[in-house]
């Protein structure tokens, strides 16, 4: 068994050395003068966002196995671990040598990056030919299918005994309290009852990554990243109750006065106070220099807020919003920004926004439906003039991106989630169902599903968990999270249609909840930085690193 983890570290070695060669052909298109040109990127966004593709790929095999290694030194590196590990290596190498899916119509071939030569060459590699030969074929598939079906599951134990109490706690709480009902709320379009969100809150998920002075558990980002991919295999929207949490936390505990960590953070943490993030403006998207919500000081102090926000998560239950806003109308682009605590009278059913100078109209949406989405109007709103973030006018865009690794690792955590809510369904109706005479798993096609779909992602888990592990150790690691998002986001989409197809014309009823999950997974590949956005973001620090290219994905001890 051991063989295969030592061929998987060579087959990864050859896949960064391949990955080093698509970044300079890359570099060579957008860098002929050897400093990238940001129209050259534009154009060449199909190799660009291909190239983000291929690294991130490398990254998933990297950290897959690096969790295959400590699963052995743990003595917990069996059969199950062994298939996923071939599976997984056998499906992401096949798609590094002839085309790597950034959507489900645009693939990224070795033809369109100039390196068709070394993706053979790749192919040809001792190690990596022993993976597509004998990887992700249909008798590991049939086996490891067989063995999900048996109640095997790949290792998941973190090699920290208190982050896996905090797995079991959750997965004990989400089986009881979210799972049962989930559906039901999602057809009600209702809001997660209120006393859910006491418990949650007793468990301490509003503050995981507050520090304990502050009254949160202090656990960081690893934590948090369990806690989220344990609630969102019940529902997502139990999952995301505390992303607008972990961002509100974060800019006040890294940019917020003395008086403001005092005020807010401590109730953030026990869920007295729900946060909601208010960013997004209509026709801006992820164009933050382009905002146009104005706040204006006023003669006593306080700011005047007025303008239009949209796709406002939790907006009506909110009790403070962290909210992006130009202050200095003259200053171009992101320096014009600041950050504001804005506090507001929670709402109710009847009346979600009682305070005068705001107003908000619910956005429909197919899914994600626990905690409702607002396009939300300002007219003179009033915030206290204490409510500008750490007292610092113009610091806004600065202090929200560095929020953006923590919330984009608890995305791909999220996502992780979704994906194993959507397995659970399937394989429980696969073996249930029974088709002339033979339950589904006994079908090929069914079998091949189900071991994929586990095999993808434990992946997909594993680079979350190394972003994760990055952030905790004070690393920069925005690359890492949005590889880990981007990853994270196709797994749960390729997931739940899977377990929609498992589930055939029941699938596409309402009343069966995998039409549910279908429906929230598709967010993901959306918010906190679309699939485009993302890839782009990622592709652009990797190619600007070129004085000292950085071997993103690379498992290094000093990330």
């Amino acid at each position: 068994m051991s063989e295969w983890i030592e061929n998987a570290k060579q087959a990864a070695a050859a896949a960064r050395d391949y990955c080093g060669t698509v970044r300079l052909r890359v570099l060579e298109r957008v860098a002929p003068a050897g400093t990238v040109d940001a129209a050259l990127v534009t154009r060449e966004q199909h190799a660009v966002h291909g190239f983000a593709w291929i690294a991130a790929t490398l990254a998933a095999l990297e950290a897959t196995a690096d969790w295959a290694g400590r699963a052995r030194a743990n003595g917990d590196f069996g059969a199950a671990e062994e298939l996923t590990l071939r599976i997984g290596f056998g499906e992401y190498l096949a798609q590094l040598v002839s085309g790597v899916p950034m959507s489900a119509g645009e693939i990224v071939r070795p033809v369109s990056l100039g390196t068709v030569r070394e993706a053979a060459a790749l192919a040809e590699d001792p190690a990596v030919r022993r993976f597509l030969e004998h990887g992700n074929t249909p008798e590991t598939r049939a086996v490891l299918a067989a063995l999900l079906a048996d109640g095997a599951r790949p290792d998941e134990r973190l090699g920290d005994e208190t982050l896996d109490l905090v797995r079991a706690q959750f997965r004990a709480f989400t089986a009881d309290r979210i799972t049962p009902h989930a559906h039901r709320w999602h057809l009600a379009d209702a809001l997660i009852p209120a006393e859910v969100i006491a418990e949650m809150a007793e468990l301490g998920v509003f503050g995981v990554c507050i520090a304990e002075e502050h009254g949160g558990l202090g656990l960081g980002k690893l934590a948090m990243s369990v806690v989220s991919e344990e609630l969102s295999r019940g529902w997502i929207c139990a999952g995301s109750l505390g992303t607008r949490s972990e961002i509100a936390g974060e800019l006040i505990g890294e940019n917020g006065t003395g008086e403001q960590k005092a005020r807010w953070l401590p109730r953030i943490a026990d869920g007295s106070v729900l946060p909601t993030a208010v960013f997004t403006e209509p026709d801006t998207g992820s164009d933050l220099a382009s905002v146009r919500t104005r706040a204006r000081r006023q003669a006593d102090g306080s700011w005047r807020v007025d303008g239009a926000k949209t796709w406002i998560t939790h907006a009506g239950r909110a009790d403070l919003m962290t909210l992006i806003a130009r202050t200095d109308p003259d200053a171009p682009g992101y320096r014009g920004l600041s950050m504001f605590l804005a506090a507001k009278t929670r709402g109710s059913e009847a009346e979600p926004f009682p305070d005068p100078g705001i107003d908000g109209s619910e956005i429909e949406v197919l899914g994600y439906r626990g905690m409702k989405e607002y396009a939300l109007g300002f007219d003179g709103f009033e915030i206290a003039a204490d409510g500008l973030l750490g007292n610092a006018e113009g610091q806004g865009f600065k202090q929200l991106m560095r929020t953006f690794e923590g919330a984009r690792i608890q995305t791909a955590a999220r996502a992780v989630g979704v994906a194993w809510n959507a397995f659970d369904l399937a394989l429980d109706y696969a073996m249930g169902r029974r088709q002339f005479g033979e339950p589904l798993t006994a079908f090929p096609r069914v079998a091949d599903k189900l071991a994929l779909m586990a095999a993808e992602t434990v992946m997909a888990r594993e680079l979350t968990y190394f972003a994760a592990r990055a952030k905790d150790r004070g690393a920069r690691c925005d690359i890492e999270a949005g590889m880990a998002k981007l990853l994270a986001a196709r797994t749960a989409w390729s997931a739940a249609d899977n377990a929609v197809q498992v589930h055939g014309g029941n699938g596409y009823a309402l009343e069966y909840p995998v039409s549910r999950v279908l429906c929230d997974a598709r967010i993901l590949n959306i918010f906190e930085g679309a699939a485009e956005i993302q890839a782009q973001v990622i592709a652009r620090g990797l190619l600007a690193a070129q004085a000292a290219p950085r071997e993103t994905g690379k498992m290094r001890e000093s990330a």
